[in-house]
């Protein structure tokens, strides 16, 4: 029995191009306050991977999103069982908890509620669209909480 092929959208050459300098920036800490680079620990390669993020915070929780689904931080974040959240001089460590898909919908319309500008074209469905429109979409986008 085949099992089908996690969902994943690669970057584009531009979108490389943008997430490195970028990454830049925010290594010597400019970026807006929810910006942060996220590195991660290859689980083969033992190599620090960067790529900058969008942190969500409601209320007291702290979420990351992945909108293109199975990347390489997603599968070092669940093997690792952290991440290291890094901005300017500094440096936080979290463990992560993944959601569960039930789970996800509401935090997906957030996500792009607050940040549509960026993150719009990976969304099948419209920022302002009932929670209900993002279910299917919570299939393929992993979510994680952040714990100290």
């Amino acid at each position: 029995m085949a099992s089908e092929k996690p969902y994943f959208l690669k970057e584009s050459t531009a979108d490389r191009i943008f997430n490195r300098c970028f990454g830049l920036l925010l290594r010597v800490g400019i970026g807006a306050r929810y910006n942060y680079l996220l590195e991660t620990r290859g689980r083969k390669t033992g190599r620090v991977y960067a790529t900058p993020v969008n942190l969500l915070e409601i209320g007291r929780r702290r979420y990351l999103v992945a909108v293109r689904g199975e990347t390489g931080w997603v599968r070092n974040a669940r093997a690792a069982g952290s991440i290291l959240l890094k901005k300017a001089g500094q440096r936080t460590e979290f463990r992560v908890r993944e959601l569960e898909v039930s789970a996800r919908a509401p935090i997906l319309k957030e996500f792009l509620d607050r940040y549509a500008a960026q993150v719009q074209r990976f969304y099948p469905v419209p920022k302002g669209a009932p929670v209900e429109s993002f279910r299917e979409m919570a299939a393929r986008a992993p979510v994680f909480e952040l714990q100290e």
